[in-house]
């Protein structure tokens, strides 16, 4: 039963991870904390069960819903937060805020809530591993995870376009003043992460309960890891991703945490951060005595 967990939680987790990547590539490049992540994820998700066959999600339908979730981050990242940007940080992630909104009143409208369930073609896939049957879409939400990560690590650090991201992330107005395309930057930026937003939304659809609300929740556990991760390691955030995902697994073999189990990226998330505050105090203190 525990094995059986673990692998679930590392699928979810795995999940977590996508988005959160997602989190920090953009909050890297443009400084913006897109909290309309799961939003345009669960669009994603839903778009992709509305085309579905009753088998399961072709590829052309699960194609169209990734261009509509990079579409949609591409098109708020052009068209809206250009106009944040001199802005407080605090200014512009109430602005993806209300892209959140916006995007769960219309999957609300769109898809009102009923039992829905999201086949996707590797859910049919599966593997013995340790005597425990994982299907192709966790085996798969692990593998896009990782290549998520170390894909964007190796963009910022060898391309020129990476570059420019790290130079926007510098200081906006300098980059512009060097010539940089920073506009191009900022698209890619946008781009790739409602990307890897709709991966996430159609990889957690898959794994748990089809629902636009729930699925826009999926940016509480992928803040959770990003902070955990500093908004910066993309290795750590990853790594905080399933960690979540499988301690939340784990939590449901104690029934007492079971209510609990929605505050573990909350939990998770202080604890880092008080161990990462801890050495600084301890520094302190001891200089204080000295």
């Amino acid at each position: 039963m525990a094995g059986l967990l673990l692998m679930s939680g590392l699928a979810v987790g795995a999940v977590y991870a996508m988005a959160a990547v997602g989190l920090v590539l953009l909050y890297r490049t443009t400084g913006v904390l897109n909290l309309a992540q799961g939003a345009i994820g669960a669009m994603a998700a839903m778009l992709a069960w509305q085309l579905s066959t009753p088998g399961a999600v072709g590829a052309g339908a699960a194609l169209l819903a990734l261009l509509v979730a990079t579409g949609l981050s591409l098109l708020y990242g052009q068209a809206v937060a250009p106009h944040l940007a001199r802005h407080e940080p605090a200014l512009q992630a109430v602005g993806t805020l209300g892209l959140a909104l916006v995007l769960l009143g219309a999957a609300g409208w769109a898809w009102p809530q009923a039992p829905r369930r999201l086949l996707l073609p590797t859910d049919a896939l599966a593997v013995q591993v340790l005597g425990l049957r994982l299907t192709g879409t966790r085996l798969l939400a692990l593998a896009v995870a990782l290549l998520a990560a170390a894909g964007v690590g190796l963009l910022l650090r060898t391309s020129r376009i990476g570059l420019a991201m790290r130079a926007l992330a510098d200081h906006r107005a300098h980059a512009l003043l060097l010539g940089l395309p920073v506009r191009r930057a900022e698209a890619w930026a946008w781009g790739l992460s409602g990307l890897l937003c709709g991966l996430a939304g159609l990889g957690l659809g898959s794994l748990v309960r089809l629902d636009a609300a729930v699925l826009t929740f999926l940016v509480i556990p992928a803040l959770a890891a990003a902070l955990i991760g500093r908004l910066r390691s993309l290795r750590l955030t990853v790594a905080a991703g399933l960690l979540i995902g499988v301690v939340e697994a784990l939590l449901t073999l104690w029934p007492a945490a079971v209510p609990f189990r929605a505050a573990t990226p909350f939990v998770l998330a202080l604890a880092a951060v008080a161990w990462q505050l801890r050495p600084h105090g301890a520094g302190r203190r001891r200089m204080a005595h000295g």
